[in-house]
């Protein structure tokens, strides 16, 4: 009698998690478009104008999930110096990357935003108290090593442009970081802000600098915003459908996506060393994913390991 139920649950449970599969996978082709069109317009058009024309997009886009929330939740935030302080990294990190991908190749760039949740497992002792056991710190370090083989540390490899991006990832870290510490607050009302920190900031750039535009571009500035918000609504319906242990190591399929799309749109070849240190940072990311996810198991740690990459100064 109570094998036809059980039979039925597995079949659900199989169903629900390759839906997850399809709208993460989806997600993450969705972001990686997003930052094929960012990097062929910052090639015509400033990075603050970018951004604001993007932003803009992005509200309009977002009004009507925030109307359906409670406009009261938008205003009424928990610890609002670390939302201020969420605001300026998250901004700093989309200038920074959209300011890195003018010059470097996508896979480059992206291997270096791929890095972020290793900068997270290693500050987030210090910062939030959390307990990094020696496995971990291993995985961190191999970590490190591959942004190092990637970022190919020389005088002629070590140009302005790599060190942006190593710190555009950078503030991306501490931006998830500073969401862990906010996980109270509901993710559109941190995409909200996130997204009017960037507007205002563009808005401050494009007054020294305005480029008119064409239709077409216009077009494809506002699908900046609205393809970001489309991969969100995939990425997080993926995780309500799915375990993240199905669905978040999926994340990397950003830089299989960045090395074709460069191929393909930009004739960018991926050097060896990325590849090699792209490899390390993915066993180091993964490795610290699932040793999270079963140390929350246990009871050990409180905090989530669901974060996301998504690169291109998205919200997790």
């Amino acid at each position: 009698m109570t094998t036809a139920p059980a039979r039925f649950s597995s079949a659900s449970m199989s169903s629900a998690a390759r839906s997850g599969v399809l709208l993460m996978l989806l997600g993450m082709l969705m972001f990686s478009l997003n930052d094929v069109m960012g990097k062929w317009l910052v090639s015509t058009y400033s990075v603050g104008q970018v951004v604001f024309i993007r932003s803009i997009a992005a509200l309009i886009v977002l009004a009507p999930f925030l109307w359906f929330n409670g406009p009261a939740k938008i205003v009424q935030v928990e610890r609002p110096w670390l939302q201020a302080a969420r605001v300026f990294l998250s901004t700093a990190e989309v200038f920074a990357f959209y300011f890195a991908v003018v010059y470097l190749p996508l896979a480059d760039v992206m291997t270096y935003w791929l890095a972020a949740p290793i900068y997270v497992a290693a500050v987030s002792p210090f910062v939030l108290k959390e307990p990094v056991g020696w496995r971990r710190w291993t995985a961190i370090i191999v970590g490190f090593i591959g942004v190092l083989i990637a970022l190919e540390p020389s005088s002629q490899a070590l140009t302005p442009q790599a060190i942006i991006s190593i710190l555009g990832s950078m503030f991306f870290a501490f931006m998830l970081l500073l969401g862990r510490s906010l996980r109270g607050t509901p993710d559109t009302t941190l995409v909200f802000w996130q997204i009017v920190g960037a507007g205002l900031a563009g808005l401050v750039a494009v007054s020294f600098e305005w480029t008119p535009v064409s239709l077409r571009d216009l077009v494809l500035l506002a699908l900046l915003g609205v393809v970001a918000m489309l991969a969100h609504v995939l990425v997080n319906r993926a995780l309500k459908v799915a375990d993240a242990a199905t669905v978040a190591p999926l994340q990397y399929t950003m830089l299989f996506w960045a090395i074709v799309f460069g191929w393909l749109v930009f004739g960018d070849v991926p050097r060896i060393s990325m590849l090699v240190g792209s490899g390390f940072i993915i066993a180091s990311g993964l490795f610290i994913f699932f040793r999270e996810q079963q140390l929350k198991r246990q009871g050990r740690i409180k905090a989530p390991a669901e974060t996301i990459v998504t690169g291109s100064g998205e919200a997790p």
